[in-house]
């Protein structure tokens, strides 16, 4: 008999995790047969850990989990893959905007023989500034990255036993676990959901974790940030040199004299912006080069407790 992971990063969710847990109680669990939840506490600073454990005490399927401080989602889900023992494993937010049925259609998928089962906002009930910007950073992932990333993109989504065994070999820091799923290349199917406007607590995915989002994702899949400075530096050269050709015409053809101090300051500030810009761009990509040469585990496990055996167990990966 097949067994289904739940794993669900945990920051700050003190709010929502017991209506999470009702909620995947009365419309699923006794619904899949075998099954375990694996909560990771991200390193919260609310009294997440307690709540986590207060319903592992009520269900013995449920898996604690807490790192030893915030690493991120992308270092929690795979914190929580690496700890699941599941036939499969599918991803879940803990903040109710996503209805928990998904789950169970995402499953059905799978006993199909997709090894990874997408789940696409196919409409959403927040603000019209997070639609758009959401949409900027997708229509970019699909010309720059990944054609195939729908328009309403992915949160959460299933992957095979196999697919887990891959990503926990990849062990990539700064990057997209979500691109690093679509990257693999199994056979996919793609389930298309209604997301809802978050009605508890408050998002921590704040304006510096969605900007890291997009730096990670250009760094670690595509080589056009690269292409992009080789393309400016060509532009700015071939422009100067079409400037340079036009003073010298128009000094020896009209005896125009030479002038303009402002408009050279202009110029060559703006020049030392792009060349700035650039550095900026090479200096990322050193910095992960050292990121990745230190070897550091994108995570630390501080505990793990599970209630089926009285287990408490202390890793590090």
């Amino acid at each position: 008999m097949s067994k289904l992971s739940i794993v669900i990063p945990v920051y700050y969710n003190s709010d929502t995790l017991e209506m999470l847990y009702a909620d995947m109680k009365e419309k699923i669990l006794g619904k899949i047969g075998d099954y375990e939840i694996v909560f990771v506490d991200d390193g919260s600073g609310d009294n997440s850990w307690e709540i986590i454990q207060k319903i592992a005490a009520m269900d013995k399927n449920v898996v604690c989990t807490k790192l030893s401080r915030n690493f991120g989602e992308h270092a929690a889900l795979l914190a929580g893959l690496s700890v699941c023992t599941g036939d499969c494993a599918v991803t879940k937010q803990a903040d109710l905007q996503e209805d928990s049925t998904l789950i169970l259609d995402m499953y059905e998928s799978w006993k199909r023989g997709n090894k990874v089962v997408l789940a696409i906002r196919e409409s959403r009930d927040e603000s019209a500034v997070k639609k758009f910007f959401a949409g900027c950073y997708y229509w970019l992932v699909r010309k720059t990255i990944n054609k195939d990333m729908p328009q309403g993109g992915c949160d959460c989504y299933l992957v095979d036993r196999q697919v887990i065994k891959v990503l926990q070999m990849m062990d990539e820091k700064n990057s997209s676990l979500t691109l690093q799923v679509m990257w693999v290349g199994f056979k996919t199917e793609k389930i298309y959901f209604h997301r809802k406007d978050r009605e508890v607590g408050k998002s921590r995915w704040t304006l510096g974790k969605k900007v890291k989002l997009v730096v990670d994702s250009m760094m670690s899949f595509t080589y056009f940030p690269i292409r992009f400075m080789a393309t400016m530096g060509f532009i700015f050269s071939l422009l100067s040199l079409v400037g340079i050709v036009m003073v010298i015409r128009e000094k020896l053809m009209e005896g125009t004299p030479i002038l303009g101090y402002a408009s050279i300051m202009s110029v060559v500030l703006f020049g030392f912006g792009i060349i700035f810009i650039m550095l900026s761009i090479l200096g990322e990509y050193i910095w992960r080069a050292l990121e990745e040469a230190r070897n550091r585990p994108p995570f630390i496990i501080d505990e793990v407790k599970r209630q089926d055996d009285n287990q408490t167990d202390s890793d590090k990966e």
